[in-house]
């Protein structure tokens, strides 16, 4: 097998690995660096331009792994893309979401290149989607030669599917983005048990460990919690979410605890990417049942959509729960808008569920709230007094390091990939798999460098 990393700048970003097994050129994801902008975002095609791709996976549709493959399938018109029946759903709209977004990017930052691809091509990606059941196995053929693909539920996010080929009697396994904790709307992770031949491994959370005595439930609990306290002293609770996936867990959350007694009915208003998402939850479950998700509950709970004609500093005269995206607070989205005018307030609160790059707002927010006693948003050359509470809460879509690396040894692998991660988790990873399983091969394979397993 020889593999080549895509993603031109490593670490989390463009995610997109090159596969040769046999005679069979594999693509596995095609995604957008979130950091980066124009073509910089994009993985580096270079090493495949003269290759013909015989199969593309996408894994998943979050833009880190769906994001350019409208500029992949429009250079291979025939290539089949194998993916799980959520995601062809789910694809679509957030690449036509993308699109607009580059759009107004062009116009921002002066990015001539923006858009990246065209709704045509949209179109064509689409038309190239090729549904394939979970745990279901299909054969595909090149002149003598045969492959074997199994998509493995990877939990994450709706649709998330590891995926396994088997090739001469060898298993080769991508385990994409896992999570092996159940969510309130998906299922735990199963991935396929060894003995593998090898595994291309998610490194995601390897530089942090999650602190001892916290699980997702009590994590869940303490969020509850803290969202009462708040509502309780008359305040506004603002919950930055990523529309695919986090908006519709915490729907659900709050559904659940609003039931139980533990939050009071209070207002809730949404915004965003999200909201339209919540419409394709329903349509998936009602189509697959692998959803739980009835948008119903919106209903039950009178959600409303939020006026974001707001100005900075001037409080939200809607009190409630505001749940929106971006999750990481990224300028001019509905999160960073709304925090501008609750963050002066001391009645108010934010609540983060989930991870936020130290780069974004959200994670400069988190990392300066303890010392700083002034917020400056950029976008609308506003500085804000931080007197609203800030809290984070582990909600993670990735496994704990701790998880990955029990799976990893149950495989007895013989050769271990590690990708999806920062370089100090990707550190973490390769030497604790060295200690414990020293006649294994580990890989942290640098960006378009060749490597033969």
């Amino acid at each position: 097998m020889k593999l080549i990393d895509l993603n031109r700048h490593g670490e989390i970003g463009a995610n997109s690995m090159f596969v040769q097994i046999g005679s069979f050129n594999l693509l596995i994801d095609s995604g957008l660096n979130p950091k980066k902008l124009g073509y910089d975002a994009l993985p580096d095609f270079e090493p495949i331009e003269n290759i013909d791709l015989d199969l593309i996976v996408l894994t998943h549709c979050h833009l880190d792994h769906l994001g350019s493959m409208p500029i992949v399938t429009a250079q291979y018109p025939k290539t089949p893309v194998i993916t799980t029946a959520p995601n062809v759903t789910l694809a679509p709209r957030m690449l036509r979401n993308s699109i607009n977004v580059m759009k107004r990017q062009r116009e921002e930052h002066g990015i001539a290149e923006y858009p990246l691809f065209l709704h045509r091509d949209v179109v064509q990606f689409s038309k190239q989607l090729t549904i394939q059941r979970f745990g279901r196995s299909e054969i595909y053929t090149k002149g003598s030669d045969q492959i074997e693909v199994i998509l493995h539920p990877a939990g994450h996010v709706a649709g998330a599917a590891a995926v396994e080929f088997i090739y001469k009697h060898r298993r080769i396994v991508f385990s994409g983005d896992v999570l092996f904790d159940a969510q309130r709307t998906l299922p735990t992770a199963q991935l396929p048990s060894g003995p593998l031949d090898t595994l291309i491994l998610e490194t995601t959370r390897g530089a942090k460990g999650r602190e001892p005595g916290k699980t997702r439930a009590s994590e869940v609990d303490q969020l509850i919690e803290q969202i009462a306290a708040i509502l309780e002293r008359g305040g506004s609770c603002l919950i930055p979410v990523f529309a695919l996936g986090r908006m519709q867990e915490l729907f659900k959350i709050i559904y659940e605890a609003r039931n139980d007694g533990r939050l009071p009915k209070s207002p809730i208003h949404a915004a965003g990417l999200g909201m339209a998402v919540c419409e394709h939850f329903d349509k998936i479950r009602k189509q697959t049942n692998l959803i739980d998700f009835d948008i119903r509950m919106l209903e039950k709970m009178n959600v409303r959509s939020v006026d974001l004609n707001m100005r900075p500093g001037r409080d939200l005269p809607r009190k409630g729960i505001y749940l929106v995206s971006s999750g990481m607070m990224v300028e001019h989205t509905p999160s960073y808008k709304i925090a501008a005018s609750l963050l002066p307030h001391s009645n108010n609160g934010l609540c983060f569920v989930g991870y936020c790059d130290p780069d974004t707002p959200g994670g400069q927010l988190l990392g300066s709230h303890d010392e700083e006693t002034t917020f400056f948003f950029d976008a609308l050359d506003y500085n804000a007094p931080v007197r609203a509470s800030i809290d984070q809460f582990d909600l993670s879509g990735h496994a704990d390091r701790g998880e990955l690396l029990e799976y990893a040894e149950q495989t007895e692998a013989r050769a271990i990939i590690l990708t999806h991660g920062d370089q100090d988790a990707r550190d973490w990873f390769q030497t604790q798999l060295r200690e414990r399983l020293p006649n294994r091969k580990v890989i942290d394979p640098k960006p378009l460098l060749e490597y033969e397993v």
